[in-house]
């Protein structure tokens, strides 16, 4: 199937002769040698990448549809997070769950295009595939996915706890579970990916984008990233039961408190019960038309996540060297060294012992479709009118003209602070009477009454009044009597016939 080489050794093609390599360089354990009896116990290891031999020729010209997927991804993010940043909430309708739940996407699309733009080489040599310390490619892919991949989890987790709080117990989460989220939608995401690399690693194992090694992954990313995704779901799952149920006890109470009842008490507690049923019918209604949208989200990225999982561990656990392997892939390897089959004819033979080419494109194609999801359901119509009205107003400002007549020449004492006023041209009334008391003939002999007296304005009768007391005539001139009006004034003597102060203790 190919011509001996240097490092072929005494190999049979298409193995390589593992004691012509150096021991240091590139992912060690992910070279797939094994010792051949037949040859003295030679190890002999099968060319990199392993793909190549594992499926069809152009396998990995393929994956890059993948990467092209989150090229689009990326741009619909980056429109997403700009509106949500530059425009009026009345236009988005942001929410910080969903802003995280948009960067963590992003993350992972950055990982699926930085490759596609630098074109790293996946081999070290030709047996030993490239890791993390030895391409710097491969370690910012790697630590991309996974932290992305974290967060992304993550934050659909913690908006299915907001949903199940608002929905199930009534609870409206505020500002301590705001900064709650903030803080374990980030740490934890940072926290694993920490561990994942001091402890697992990163490296090329199918495609241009650097995957989790096999070494204690399903300990440190596999197990809690996947028990992170089942409590989501499962929270999820419970509110949509939840709704369930309250939608059909509505629909019940509806169709009992039509029956009537016989007894009045009943009547009366089967109307409570019915309006209680009701009301929680239009609350949880009220919530689900605000976070359906969320709620679907929350759906696909679990789906997604569990989708790459499953694939991604059996890829993984079906290519760990063992006894059960060797003895499996026995006529694969026949086929592989017999010069008269291809290695198109012996991929029937390995078809059992790994994912087929479409599952593994599909699950790379869904990945890059998180993006895309999260266009759909945080992105509205309103933000392309938002948008619109922003360069609108912006245009509108920029080329405003005004002609230099067609403004008024207001003077600069327009608001009458310097100017001169008009003076008021207002007839008096033709008659007015000012009250007979003349507040300078009185005499205060209490300084506080005068202070309070003092300030009363006279009243000044309208012409038009028909209560003005006429002037009296010139034969009726009585004097005032200031006893009438409880006004101090030096004692007078009684008329005859009028009693005296002390007449009234005698009766």
């Amino acid at each position: 199937m190919a011509n001996r080489n240097e490092h072929q050794g005494l190999c049979p093609p298409p193995f390589l002769q593992e004691s012509t390599f150096p021991e240091t360089g590139g992912f060690l354990p992910g070279r797939f040698c094994q010792p051949i009896p037949q040859l003295l116990n030679l190890t002999c290891c099968l060319p990199c990448p392993l793909t190549d031999l594992l499926y069809s020729e152009g396998f990995e010209e393929r994956t890059e549809i993948a990467n092209w997927v989150n090229v689009g991804a990326l741009i619909v993010s980056v429109f997403l997070l700009l509106s949500f940043a530059v425009l009026d909430t009345k236009w988005t309708h942001r929410h910080y769950l969903s802003i995280c739940l948009t960067i963590s996407v992003v993350f992972i699309e950055l990982a699926f295009i930085i490759p596609l733009a630098a074109n790293p080489d996946q081999c070290f040599n030709e047996i030993t595939p490239n890791f993390m310390k030895s391409s710097g490619v491969c370690a910012l892919s790697g630590a991309l996915l996974l932290f992305g991949g974290w967060g992304a989890v993550i934050w659909v987790f913690l908006r299915a706890l907001s949903l199940h709080l608002q929905i199930c117990w009534e609870v409206i989460p505020g500002n301590k579970f705001f900064l709650s989220s903030l803080v374990v939608g980030w740490l934890i995401p940072t926290i694993a990916l920490a561990i994942v690399l001091a402890v697992t690693g990163v490296s090329f194992r199918f495609g241009n984008v650097c995957h989790v090694n096999h070494k204690l992954a399903l300990q440190d990313f596999w197990g809690p990233l996947l028990a992170f995704a089942a409590i989501g779901m499962v929270l999820q799952f419970i509110t949509l039961g939840y709704c369930v149920h309250v939608y059909v006890k509505s629909l019940m109470d509806d169709k009992s408190s039509t029956t009537g009842t016989s007894s009045n008490m009943q009547s009366y507690s089967g109307s409570i019960a019915t309006r209680t049923a009701k009301q929680t019918f239009r609350r949880v209604k009220r919530v689900v038309e605000l976070q359906w949208r969320g709620a679907c989200i929350v759906l696909l990225i679990i789906g997604e996540v569990v989708f790459f999982s499953v694939v991604f561990v059996s890829m993984d656990n079906a290519f760990q060297l063992s006894d059960d392997l060797i003895r499996k892939a026995t006529p694969w390897l026949t086929c592989l060294v017999d010069p008269e089959q291809t290695k198109d004819d012996c991929l029937p033979l390995v078809s059992g012992m790994t994912q087929p080419e479409g599952v593994v494109l599909a699950v790379l194609i869904c990945l890059g479709m998180s993006g895309f999801w999260c266009a759909l359901f945080f992105g509205r119509w309103s933000m392309v009118l938002g948008w619109m009205d922003l360069f609108q107003r912006k245009l509108l400002r920029k080329n405003e003209f005004v002609s230099a007549d067609a403004r008024r020449n207001d003077p600069r004492t327009y608001e009458m602070l310097g100017g001169t006023p008009q003076p008021l041209n207002l007839n008096p009334p033709d008659r007015s009477y000012q009250s007979p008391i003349s507040p300078d003939s009185q005499q205060w002999d209490d300084p506080d009454k005068a202070g309070y007296y003092g300030g009363v304005r006279t009243y000044v009768t309208p012409a038009a009044s028909y209560s003005v007391p006429r002037p009296p005539s010139s034969g009726m001139n009585k004097d005032w009597d200031p006893r009438m009006t409880w006004a101090k004034s030096h004692p007078v003597s009684p008329p005859q016939g009028y009693p005296r102060p002390k007449d009234f203790g005698n009766n």
